[in-house]
C-alpha cells in the first residue's frame, strides 16, 4: 500500500521491498514496528485468504533491541489474535518440545475452546533420527479441535539458492509421500493443504456469521428508519422546494392563527374579554361624570374662549375638553393594548408550535404510507 501504483512480478523484489520498508520504519535497527506492511497477491494458484505474518514470540532481547521488546511483541500478537473473527495459526517447530511452545500457550489463553486455532508443525524434516511427529500430527500428544498440519518449508540454504516456491512445494509433497512415518498422513499434510483448509474454514466462518450480520443490518435499518420518521421528510435543497415548504408552513400557520382569533380554537376569547370587561371597568373608575359635569364644561369653555358671545359653539374650549379627556383615558387604553399584545404573542407561539407539530405529523404519515 505504500507503493499503490507499483506492481511486482519478481518475489525477490517483493522480499527486498519488505526489508527496505521495515528498515524505513525501524531505522535499520532490530526494533519492531506496529505499522503493518500490506501487499496483495494475485494468482490463479493461491486461495482467497488474508494472512497476517506476526513477529515470532521471544523470551529475551538480543543485542540492539530494547528490553521491552519481549512484551511489545506479545502485545502486538495479542492485539490481532484476540479478535473473535481471527483464525489463529499456532506454529511450532517439531524439533522442540511442544510443551514449551509459546504459540500454543498464548492461543489457549485467547481461544480456550480451540474453535479458531489451527496447529501447524514445522521443521519436521529436521527432527533427530529415530524420532517423528506422528503422535502430534494424529492428535495423540496434544489434541486440538482441528487436526494438526505438518509443513516442510525451504531451508536457509534453499532461500540463499533462490529455490522457487513451486519447486519447494513439489519437494514438500514428495517428502510426505515417500517418508514411511508420514505416508498415511500425506493427504492432509503440506502448505497447499493448509491453505485449502484455512480457506474452507474461513468460508464456513463467514457463512455462520451471515445470519448475525443480517440481523444487525436489519436492526440498523429499522433504527435509521425510525430516526428518519421522527425527523420527518427531508428538507428541500433547491430554491423552488424551499419556497414551497415555506408557503405550506405559512398557510398552515395562517389557518391555525385565524381559527384561534375567531374562537374556533381557544385564545381569541381573551381579546374579547379585554375590550368587554377590562377596558370598560378601567374607564368607569375614571369618574367621567365629574370631569364632564355642566359646571366643569362651562368653566373650561369660558377659560378658553372668554365671555364673548358666539354664534356657534366655541371650538377652542371643546378642543381643550377633548384633549384633557383623552389624556385621562390614555392609561387604561395603553394597558388594554399591552394586554392584547401579550395575548397575541401567546397565540402566535401556540400557533407556531401547532403548525410545526401538524407538518411533522403529515411528514410521518407520508413516510409511513411510502
Amino acid at each position: 500500500m505504500h507503493l499503490p501504483r507499483k506492481k511486482f512480478t519478481d518475489f525477490a523484489a517483493v522480499r527486498k521491498e519488505i526489508s527496505d520498508e521495515t528498515d524505513r520504519e525501524t531505522g535499520r535497527t532490530k526494533q519492531i514496528s506496529t505499522v503493518p506492511i500490506h501487499l496483495s497477491i494475485y494468482s490463479p494458484n493461491v486461495v482467497n485468504l488474508t494472512l497476517v505474518d506476526l513477529p515470532g514470540l521471544t523470551k529475551v532481547a538480543v543485542d540492539g533491541q530494547p528490553e521491552g521488546i519481549v512484551q511489545d511483541i506479545e502485545n502486538m500478537v495479542r492485539s490481532y489474535i484476540e479478535k473473535p473473527n481471527c483464525i489463529i495459526l499456532a506454529i511450532s517447530p517439531a524439533n522442540q518440545d511442544l510443551a514449551t511452545s509459546d504459540a500454543i500457550k498464548i492461543s489457549r489463553e485467547v481461544d480456550p475452546k480451540g474453535e479458531r486455532t489451527f496447529g501447524v508443525l514445522t521443521k519436521i524434516d529436521l527432527m533427530d533420527k529415530g524420532t517423528d511427529a506422528v503422535d502430534i500430527l494424529e492428535g495423540k500428544s496434544y489434541k486440538l479441535q482441528f487436526p494438526w498440519i505438518g509443513v516442510v518449508n525451504r531451508s536457509q540454504a534453499d532461500i540463499n539458492k533462490s529455490v522457487d516456491m513451486i519447486a519447494a512445494r513439489r519437494r514438500e509433497r514428495e517428502y510426505f509421500q515417500t517418508s514411511p512415518e508420514y505416508q498415511h498422513l500425506a493427504q492432509r499434510m503440506g502448505s497447499e493443504h493448509l491453505g485449502k483448509m484455512l480457506s474452507k474454514h474461513l468460508e464456513q466462518v463467514i457463512k455462520s456469521r451471515i445470519p448475525g450480520l443480517q440481523s444487525l443490518i436489519n436492526k440498523t435499518i429499522s433504527d435509521l428508519e425510525s430516526e428518519l420518521s421522527r425527523l420527518g421528510k427531508p428538507v428541500a435543497t433547491d430554491a423552488g422546494g424551499k419556497l414551497y415548504m415555506i408557503m405550506e408552513i405559512c398557510r398552515s400557520f395562517d389557518q391555525i392563527f385565524k381559527e384561534r382569533l375567531d374562537g374556533i380554537r381557544p385564545g381569541g376569547d381573551k381579546i374579547y374579554l379585554v375590550f368587554d370587561n377590562q377596558l370598560p371597568a378601567a374607564l368607569k373608575r375614571l369618574q367621567f361624570d365629574k370631569h364632564l359635569s355642566i359646571d366643569n364644561v362651562r368653566k373650561l369653555i369660558c377659560e378658553a374662549d372668554g365671555y364673548q358671545p358666539h354664534l356657534i359653539a366655541p371650538e377652542q374650549g371643546y378642543r381643550r375638553l377633548i384633549e384633557s379627556t383623552l389624556t385621562t383615558i390614555r392609561g387604561p387604553a395603553e394597558a388594554a393594548v399591552d394586554a392584547v399584545h401579550a395575548i397575541l404573542k401567546e397565540l402566535v407561539q401556540k400557533s407556531i408550535s401547532e403548525t410545526m407539530a401538524r407538518i411533522k405529523a403529515v411528514s410521518h404519515s407520508e413516510s409511513g404510507s411510502q
